[in-house]
């Protein structure tokens, strides 16, 4: 996917009066945090805004052209108006193309799993993963195909294969995905041991 580029322009008038009037004319205000602390307030086109940040996650690097000046950032936060859906407020927050970073990147399952369609029971206890790589590295998202699983088998996240330059920080054994018996299945084998156990007695 292209990345997304939003043009925006520095704010110099601040103040609620401003504020509501800048929305009137379709604008956003927004703040880019720079790694050192320092803020920059901006402002931009809302509808530009709203259209170009649909499908992406907050591990998807936007470029922000600042009157010619180039950034690329993350979208931290979006604020929106609980009645009409407006988007009152976005932060970004800086990235440096030669700088470390952690993000948590969204983890997406594809493929019908054999031990489903044998009557097990699929469980899919994590959604993103922490990362360590440089910005240009960073996926958008992790792709897995968990259409192989049988019933009692799992994937963790030390069975990823994210390439070299891209570490993962998230606890290798944590499950992304497994597929168990069904309940009734486990049901019925509870109470066939328990029988066996009863029998052993008589």
């Amino acid at each position: 996917m292209a990345q997304v580029v939003f043009a925006a322009k520095k704010r110099t008038d601040f103040g609620s009066g401003n504020t509501r009037r800048m929305r009137k004319a379709g604008r956003i205000p927004g703040v880019m945090y720079g790694r050192s602390g320092k803020a920059l307030s901006i402002d931009l086109d809302g509808l530009e805004f709203s259209n170009g940040i649909k499908g992406i996650s907050e591990s998807t690097i936007v470029k922000l052209d600042v009157e010619g000046e180039s950034h690329e950032a993350f979208v931290k936060d979006t604020q929106w108006n609980i009645r009409d859906g407006s988007i009152l407020h976005v932060d970004f927050y800086e990235v440096e193309s030669s700088t470390l970073l952690r993000a948590k990147v969204s983890v997406h399952v594809s493929g019908n799993p054999i031990g489903v369609r044998e009557g097990g029971i699929l469980e899919l206890p994590t959604h993103e993963v922490e990362v360590e790589c440089l910005p240009r590295d960073l996926p958008e998202r992790i792709d897995v195909d968990i259409a192989d699983l049988k019933v009692n088998q799992s994937i963790h996240v030390f069975d990823l294969k994210l390439g070299d330059n891209v570490k993962i920080i998230t606890s290798g054994d944590q499950v992304i995905a497994l597929v168990k018996f069904a309940r009734a299945d486990s049901a019925s084998s509870e109470e066939s041991a328990e029988g066996a156990a009863e029998a052993s007695k008589a």
